[in-house]
């Protein structure tokens, strides 16, 4: 089993979401005590927040790229950096280390293409709504034609993950929103939806929504405990 390297904290709501699925898919496959061997980095979700909000992405990939050099000298074999916005910055964390990173558009994406749906409907922060280093990913390495809200549920998309989800606020009248953003999207052509903020998962799942859904969080985690699981034999820690 080797070691996986959650850089988590963004936020800490989903990041124990990673950490149960992981554990909980170890003992699964392994079964009796086994669970899964993992470092993680948590960080404080307001100063990444505060650099998001200033546009300092520079800086914060200088931060996260720090956390997951300290990952792979602590013995992590992979780096999974527990949500989608930040995966902004995957080609800089990648640079840092010399240890895979597990990019969260590349298993999402592989997962609808292998389904058959070709349109998803992209629910997710502003950032990964609006920006394109992740729609332009699904689109170029696996041929999707993925559609993001309009303005408006946009802005409710994202505020509900902010002022709610990453708060451990989860509302009824947020859950209908959602589906009503569905629904919209079903009718402007999206065959499948695809929960691309690692929050979301909290709020709606697949038995709320009548397209085939793909969690981020759960595919991203599932795909950490396939690597962790591929080779034979126990890993140790490293020495400080």
């Amino acid at each position: 089993m080797r070691i996986i390297g959650l850089l988590g904290g963004m936020s800490w709501e989903s990041t124990a979401v990673y950490y149960r699925r992981i554990n909980e898919q170890v003992r699964d496959r392994l079964g009796g005590l086994h669970s899964a061997e993992v470092l993680m980095r948590s960080v404080n979700f307001d100063s990444i927040v505060g650099l998001q909000r200033a546009d300092e992405w520079d800086q914060a990939g200088q931060v996260l790229s720090r956390y997951a050099r300290e990952l792979e000298q602590a013995g992590a074999a992979c780096i999974v950096i527990c949500t989608n916005t930040m995966h902004k910055l995957a080609d800089i964390v990648q640079g840092a280390v010399s240890v895979p990173l597990l990019h969260i558009a590349d298993v999402t994406g592989d997962a609808v293409r292998k389904s058959g749906a070709r349109r998803p409907l992209l629910l997710a922060t502003r950032y990964t709504m609006e920006q394109d280093f992740y729609l332009s990913r699904l689109r170029e390495k696996f041929d999707l034609d993925p559609l993001v809200p309009d303005a408006a549920d946009r802005a409710v998309v994202h505020a509900t993950i902010f002022d709610e989800l990453c708060q451990g606020i989860v509302r009824d009248s947020s859950r209908q929103s959602f589906k009503d953003v569905i629904a919209r999207g079903r009718v402007r052509g999206a065959d499948s939806v695809i929960l691309g903020c690692t929050e979301i998962g909290l709020l709606i799942g697949e038995n709320d929504i009548d397209l085939p859904a793909f969690d981020s969080t759960l595919i991203h985690a599932d795909t950490a405990v396939d690597f962790s699981l591929a080779q034979n034999g126990s890993s140790r820690l490293n020495a400080a």
